[in-house]
């Protein structure tokens, strides 16, 4: 389900950049505006003489998506906090073992020796 919601989050995001271009790129009804000094005359030769229709049919589509994909990240990311904590709540509970107190009077044993930590030399192997 995360994967869907990464998926969904950068469409987002590539459609929010996407709809501010869109928006940029329209003439205004009344002095031309930012769409005329960023390339209004250019989308005019790709689209024709009807440039500020195809624009606002593209604007309008693409805030329909906006909201669509908006909402849907919203009830994944409810739908994926609810079953996180559902999931953590059927969960075996954990149990704290307390730690056993070492004892206070017992002696300190000398390490025995065993025949890994003995070293023989050759003189003490020769002596009987």
């Amino acid at each position: 389900m995360s994967i869907v919601l990464g998926i969904l989050t950068f469409a987002l995001i590539v459609l929010s950049l996407f709809l501010v271009l869109i928006v940029l790129a329209q003439k205004a009804k009344s002095d031309g505006g930012v769409g005329a000094a960023m390339g209004g005359g250019m989308t005019e030769a790709a689209f024709g003489a009807d440039t500020s229709n195809v624009l606002s049919k593209a604007t309008i589509y693409a805030a329909i998506a906006f909201f669509v994909i908006a909402f849907s990240l919203y009830l994944g990311r409810i739908y994926e906090r609810k079953h996180a904590t559902a999931a953590a709540n059927n969960a075996l509970p954990t149990i704290a073992v307390p730690a056993a107190p070492a004892p206070a009077s017992a002696p300190l044993a000398a390490p025995v020796p065993t025949a890994a930590t003995t070293t023989t030399t050759p003189e003490a192997a020769k002596k009987p």
